[in-house]
């Protein structure tokens, strides 16, 4: 039952994703939460997060953000990166999922999808079909609500560490 909400890679940070090596494999698309994923709550794109997308397009890659957020934060982040957006994009549902595969011409084999929570982020990504990474939360200060849902993924984490020994 867990399962479901496994990802299928748990990894360090976004900025530690071998990006070069999955286009070699024939990933073309990628999917970004923005939030504790590219850089703490609220914060604008940073130095690093503007030279992650410069070095994406540079090999060749399409990249949308999907957020959760209203319009007015994920363009902020976004007028320093520019790429495309999806703003209250409903995840875990698999709409926007979708439309942003459209928008980028890639399809559920090519695209992967990079973010830090299990339920929206990762079990979205898993029932649109989409390879998800699962990042460790960049800034521990959340939300209550984001806070509340930690706990249930440190279970849900548990069983799926436990599974890939």
């Amino acid at each position: 039952m867990l399962e479901r909400f496994y990802p299928d890679h748990y990894v360090e940070s976004a900025y530690g994703i071998d990006y070069e090596g999955l286009y070699r494999q024939g990933y073309r698309g990628i999917l970004f939460d923005i939030d504790n994923t590219l850089v703490p709550h609220g914060a604008p794109a940073d130095e690093r997060a503007v030279a992650l997308f410069l070095r994406l397009k540079a090999v060749g890659y399409d990249c949308v953000l999907i957020s959760n957020n209203k319009e007015p934060r994920v363009k902020m982040f976004n007028d320093s990166v520019h790429v495309r957006y999806l703003f209250k994009a409903g995840k875990p549902g698999t709409k926007n999922y979708r439309k942003a595969m459209e928008m980028m011409g890639t399809d559920t084999g090519n695209t992967i999808f990079v973010g830090d929570q299990l339920f929206t982020d990762v079990w979205g990504a898993k029932k649109a079909g989409i390879t998800s990474y699962l990042v460790r939360p960049i800034d521990p200060r959340e939300e209550i609500q984001i806070v509340l849902k930690r706990y249930l993924e440190k279970i849900v984490l548990f069983f799926y560490q436990r599974k890939r020994r």
